[in-house]
């Protein structure tokens, strides 16, 4: 029987809407607070990094990567901006929410699966209803963002920092191997050559 490589099965699930088995599940009061909060943050998008110069070179060596799948260069770079920023102050790595998004949505800012998972990180629409606002747009990238990374962080926390079955959580996969393994194959493929690193915001 032949091996299956780790690039082929990324190229088969990254223009997928790969989400939609997410289990809805009961919120703390505090918990519910934290993350309505964070959702309803209204700061704008922008580099965080230590020096200007890790952020131009971060940015250039990312929206290079990117060409292929974002042809526009100035919607590439508004989209780089908001990931860097919006994983950042999650406490999470930018580089690891551009290959959760290469997974779930192969960058598809308007993709929907079957069960109503939106947008790049495909969120899934009970949020809203848990944490945020019926009126909030979850095809808008800065919105999908911010419910993606905020989502990814509150799995974290109740894993004890356990990405792995973060991961499952976030796929609904807990337990399974196959999503957080994509995952991972794909974070490795944005990994920046960068010495510097982006200062988390929490």
């Amino acid at each position: 029987m032949k091996k299956i490589s780790l690039a082929l099965v990324l190229a088969v699930f990254a223009g997928a809407a790969f989400a939609g088995a997410q289990r809805e599940e009961a919120l703390s009061s505090s918990v519910q607070s934290a993350m309505s909060r964070a959702i309803g943050d209204g700061a704008k998008a922008r580099l965080i990094f230590a020096t200007q110069a890790e952020a131009d070179a971060w940015l250039a060596e990312m929206s290079a990567r990117l060409t292929k799948r974002i042809p526009d260069e100035f919607m590439r770079r508004k989209l780089l901006i908001a990931v860097q920023y919006e994983a950042t102050r999650a406490g999470l790595d930018p580089q690891l929410v551009l290959g959760l998004i290469h997974i779930e949505s192969g960058f598809n800012r308007y993709a929907i699966s079957p069960v109503g998972a939106r947008g790049l990180m495909q969120v899934m629409p009970f949020w809203q209803r848990q944490i945020g606002a019926s009126d909030q747009n979850l095809l808008d990238v800065n919105t999908n963002l911010r419910y993606g990374c905020t989502i990814l962080r509150h799995y974290l926390d109740i894993e004890n920092g356990d990405l792995f079955r973060a991961l499952g959580r976030y796929n609904g996969s807990l337990g399974r191997a196959e999503y957080p393994n994509l995952v991972y194959g794909a974070w490795k493929n944005y990994a920046w050559s960068g010495t510097g690193n982006s200062v988390a915001q929490r």
